[in-house]
């Protein structure tokens, strides 16, 4: 699996906990939404994601996008 697709499956995930979290436990964990959210929008513009960087430093292989 490509560090994209890592990436990807990770925020979608933390998204749907937080989102999950926010529903039953408290709405502060719409925060947490929220970070990953933008953190997903500066990384289209910028192109760094400190998840990939992660990834790259364990031998992932990578893909297009990072």
């Amino acid at each position: 699996m490509s560090i994209e697709r890592i990436v990807f499956a990770v925020a979608g995930a933390f998204v749907l906990i937080s989102a999950i979290l926010a529903a039953t436990v408290s709405p502060l964990w719409l925060w947490f939404t929220g970070f990953v959210g933008l953190n997903l929008l500066q990384s289209a513009f910028t192109g760094f994601c400190p998840l990939a960087v992660i990834l790259k430093k364990l031998g992932k292989e990578p893909g297009t996008a990072f």
